[in-house]
């Protein structure tokens, strides 16, 4: 072998500037192809955050993901660079040559003739991989750079946890990007002194230069004092360790008294290892280093492993009880602290119904008994959607929402859906590009029907009538008329719905609005038409606009259609939860939001925003998705969302959002003042966030807020085993609960999937007032028997408040399996099913439990007839009761009306109190209030009166009728007509002379 200069073989081939110049036009357009929709993209949402006022959230969040690109590719790109330049810097000057065909004379002739490409180009590449993987970590950095104390210190090592909130996961990740840049360094100084013969193989063993081994030395040195750091930081995350997960979260025994000081032995083992690389340097010997390394491997299994094993299993196994007690009880404290389950926010009521009810108490407990819900809001949405949807494109969710609004003073609860937009009901001529996006624009009405009546109960020979909701309802065919603006009970000022659930089935979702001098264009309701008056919307006044969103959309109609004029606009992200999301990327939001009129007549969509923490030290991981998985995802609602596939650790419900129905406008509101984790991200986003004290101002707003029904279900799922107090019971786990399945649903309780929890107003536990609540039930561990009642008030005197209501242990009382089994096969429910079997549907809607009094338990669920045929829908038949006024003995009703069904089971409250409670079987109740005006009393009229007298007892009659028909159409105005013709035929007849 001789030896040869580094010139290397000639004859490279060339390309020709032809090729040059084809070459370069397809990269250019391969990087347009690659960064053009991205660049398209970026416009548009900064256009859309400008339209919605939250410019200042894009341009913070842009402007962190761009500098800290620049500068992780500018620190990548130099180490990487470095490694390389010096690397080819101290070449050896002569590099000896397998012959003429050595490939690596081949690629050192190749690097020679371009050696600044082939030295920047790679470093920069690399660098840009590094700054696109680290400008994901944007909310990492920012919450670092933000960070708010807790006030509050982990129990092991006595830091604030801000720090494992903040710090923690900021230095992990800069301490990750370090270690990949030392490898990619490592192995790119590797390869260049290979190539340039820094590092020789060859039979006689190879040979390494002084600058190859002092380089590499220090690059491994240099990446195990980074291990030592890392071997710091993971004495942190010990404690979120999952050593003992299946019995409780973080540090055990084990990890405290074995990991944690394996850890520091580690890391000094480390340091040690560091010192021997670097002593390679001077020393010039290889083996200490090589020696370093395996005494590194070999602690790291012993150390590291074999002695956190042996203690676990000769010392710890064998008195786990006691050894673990300090630690479980860390973990009680921790998880219920996170997830605001502590003695601060939970009342506990112990030895719930170890007495018997006092009847007397029961039958006074009027704002749960007059409030007892009958229609489901799972159940009912085909029921609305036929007799409220108005035209084909119309439609409401699948799942309906429950709010609460005072009627005559009185707190009720309603079944509430705004009219939207159903994308999914268009015919064949109504999906072309026009239709969809520039005359189908809107929703059109707030429909809502009191949760515990119907309008007349049904036939049991007749199912075609009656068990129908009462609707008040408010759409452009009434709100601005007088009667609506007087009678009306719930008062819309814009019912038109362009933004809303449904809409996000549109593919792509927006609407072009607006047009020249106002004239109406966009179907409105029946025949007329209507032009949007609203805020909101890109301006499309120019083809700049233009071509962006023909780009961003791929539709070439933005360029091409007549109908887009210089007054257009474009309204887009139109669902609600997606809105509040874009305008707060650090917002978890709840998968379940609902309409709600406001005091000046707007309808608002409230949506539930949580703040969530990867890690909080002790604290129980939860799954998001698992724990807010429900019986209802059988049936999924609105836009069939569930909640994100995320772990999490800490959980607050500190936000509260509005959007707009009609102008789209997005507010966020601040409602827990003590979240620190709220309290840096509105330091990050300045103003974007409306202070406590401005949500204090929407009273409205208040009274319509919902406990969010995720956090509810993850809170719920936690106290199956953090309402126990001490360690020894948490291990022994045998005081634990169970979240019970759905009994109404075979296919629920086929898949074990959880009872979900019911909005009703019902009496508050503490003050016996009427209040609006969100319940639940859970069952002795894996048993059928109940053993807690939770509720959690949505009042603003004492919202959040959580109230467990905890049976004896000892107790027997029935949990919803056992109570709708009786139910379900009592001998009046099983005739109704058979003689309905092929006639009619029939479906068990929600099993409510009701404490009832002091100590009595009641069940109720409806149960709803379907007929055969393409246009019949759920009707309430009839009502089923269970009622327990103490241990081992229960009464079942079954009744067309909520009243009787009460009275069977011996529950008989003042009259008047339950609706229905008046009438006859099957009859309407004709002293309801409807329309929020109450039925006068008529008289008698005797028989074989006067022709004046008959007269006014027929226009009586024919008023009668009149409002009849109102009532059930739900018509304001025609309902304000009639109750005017009637007021007004009773006074005729009053004014008659009476006869002899």
């Amino acid at each position: 072998m001789g030896l040869v200069g580094v010139r290397g073989p000639a004859g490279m081939p060339t390309l020709s500037r032809r090729s040059k110049i084809v070459i370069g036009l397809g990269v250019a357009v391969l990087v347009l192809l690659l960064i053009g929709p991205r660049l398209i993209g970026l416009a548009t949402d900064w256009l859309w955050f400008r339209d919605v006022g939250y410019s200042s959230v894009f341009s913070t969040v842009i402007w962190t993901r761009v500098i800290l690109f620049l500068i992780t590719t500018l620190v990548v790109s130099v180490i990487v660079f470095a490694a390389v330049a010096l690397a080819y810097r101290s070449r050896p000057v002569f590099v000896p040559t397998a012959g003429p065909n050595d490939p690596l004379a081949r690629y050192r002739t190749a690097v020679m003739t371009k050696v600044r490409w082939f030295a920047v180009l790679p470093a920069l590449i690399i660098g840009a991989l590094a700054g696109l993987v680290a400008q994901g970590s944007w909310a990492t950095v920012q919450m670092f750079l933000h960070g708010t104390p807790f006030g509050q210190k982990d129990p092991q090592f006595n830091l604030d946890i801000g720090f494992y909130a903040f710090d923690l996961p900021f230095y992990r990740f800069v301490l990750n990007l370090l270690f990949v840049v030392v490898v990619v360094a490592f192995l790119a100084n590797l390869v260049t002194h290979y190539i340039f013969g820094g590092i020789r193989l060859g039979q006689g063993g190879g040979s390494v230069t002084m600058a190859a081994r002092i380089q590499l030395a220090v690059l491994a040195g240099t990446f195990l004092l980074l291990k030592a750091a890392a071997y710091w930081l993971d004495r942190y995350n010990l404690l979120s360790s999952s050593r003992k997960s299946e019995i409780f979260p973080g540090a055990s025994y084990t990890d405290i008294n074995a990991v944690l000081p394996s850890k520091l032995i580690l890391m000094a083992i480390a340091i040690i290892c560091a010192v021997a690389f670097f002593a390679a340097v001077v020393l010039r010997d290889l083996r200490i280093p090589a020696l370093a390394t395996v005494l590194m491997l070999f602690s790291a299994l012993l150390i590291g492993v074999g002695w956190p094993l042996t203690m676990e299993q000769f010392s710890v196994k064998p008195n786990a009880a006691q050894k673990e007690a300090e630690y479980i009880q860390r973990a009680i404290n921790s998880t219920r602290e996170a997830y605001g389950i502590g003695p601060d926010k939970v009342i506990t009521q112990k030895d719930w119904t170890a007495q018997p009810a006092n009847p007397a108490l029961v039958n006074s407990d009027i704002p749960t008994l007059s409030n007892v819900r009958i229609l489901d809001p799972n159940v009912v949405s085909p029921t609305f959607i036929q007799q409220q949807q108005r035209q084909n494109f119309y439609g409401f969710p699948t799942q309906l929402a429950v709010d609460r609004y005072k009627i005559d003073g009185e707190l009720r609860d309603f079944v509430v859906a705004v009219r939207e937009l159903d994308p999914s009901r268009y015919l064949e001529n109504q999906q072309n590009w026009l239709n969809k996006h520039l005359v189908y624009t809107h929703g059109n009405g707030f429909v809502a029907a009191p949760a515990n009546r119907v309008n007349e109960s049904v036939d049991e020979n007749d199912i075609d009538g009656g068990g129908d909701p009462f609707y008040y309802v408010s759409d452009t065919t009434n709100y601005q008329t007088e009667a609506y603006k007087r009678d009306a009970p719930i008062k819309v000022t814009q019912p038109r719905i362009y933004f809303g659930e449904l809409l996000a089935k549109i593919d792509p979702d927006y609407a072009i609005v607006g047009s020249e001098g106002g004239e109406p264009r966009e179907h409105d309701m029946g025949d007329a038409k209507y032009t949007y008056q609203g805020p909101a919307g890109v301006p499309l006044s120019n083809w700049f606009s233009r071509l962006l969103y023909a780009g961003k959309y791929a539709e070439r109609n933005f360029l091409l259609s007549g109908e887009i004029t210089s007054a257009s606009k474009i309204i887009y992200n139109r669902d609600p939860r997606d809105r509040v999301k874009q305008v707060a990327p650090w917002l978890t939001v709840d998968s379940k939001t609902y309409p709600a009129v406001m005091e000046d007549g707007s309808i608002k969509w409230i949506v539930d925003g949580y703040t969530t923490l990867d890690n909080f030290p002790y604290s129980q991981p939860t799954s998001l998705q698992s724990a807010t998985a429900d019986a209802q995802d059988l049936n999924p609602g609105q836009t069939g969302r569930t909640q994100v596939n995320k772990t999490v650790s800490y959980v607050r419900n500190s936000v509260k959002a509005t959007v707009d129905a009609y102008t789209g406008d997005v507010q966020l509101y601040e409602v827990d003042t003590e979240d620190p984790v709220l309290k840096t991200w509105m330091k990050v986003f300045p103003d974007s966030v409306a202070s406590r004290a401005e949500f204090d101002k929407q009273t409205s707003l208040r009274e319509h807020v919902r406990y969010p029904e995720d956090l509810f279900k993850i809170q719920r799922a936690l106290l199956t085993r953090y309402h126990v107090d001490t360690p020894g019971t948490f291990f022994q786990a045998n005081d634990f609960w169970s979240v019970p399945s759905d009994p109404t649903s075979p296919d629920a309780e086929q898949r074990g999937l959880d009872q979900p929890p019911y909005y009703f107003v019902a009496s508050d536990p503490e003050s016996k007032q009427a209040s609006f609540q969100l319940t639940s039930v859970l069952t002795r561990l894996n048993r059928p028997i109940l053993g807690a009642y939770i509720t959690v008030s949505s009042d603003p005197s004492n919202y959040g408040q959580i109230t467990v209501k905890e049976l004896p242990s000892n107790s027997q009382r029935s949990g919803p399996k056992q109570a709708f089994n009786p139910m379900k096969t009592d001998g009046r429910v099983a005739e109704s099913l058979k003689s309905l079997e092929n006639t009619a549907k029939v479906t068990f809607g929600n099993l409510l439990t009701l404490p009832v009094g002091d100590n009595g338990i009641l069940y109720v669920v409806p149960m709803y007839a379907q007929a055969q045929g393409e246009e019949a829908f759920p009707r309430l038949f009839r009502v089923i009761t269970r009622y327990e006024p103490k241990e081992r003995e229960a009464r079942i009703g079954y009744a067309p009306t909520t009243a009787e069904a009460l009275r069977q089971v011996g529950i008989t409250p003042a009259a008047g109190v339950v609706p229905g409670e008046q009438q006859s079987e099957g009859a309407p109740d004709q002293s309801e209030q409807q329309g929020g005006t109450t039925n006068p009393q008529l008289p008698t009229p005797p028989q074989g009166g006067t022709p004046e007298r008959d007269a006014a007892v027929k226009a009586i009659g024919v008023a009668l009728g009149a409002l009849r028909d109102a009532q059930t159409k739900g018509d304001f105005a025609g309902y304000g007509q009639a109750l005017d013709q009637l007021n007004k035929a009773v006074a005729q007849y009053e004014s008659l002379p009476e006869q002899n």
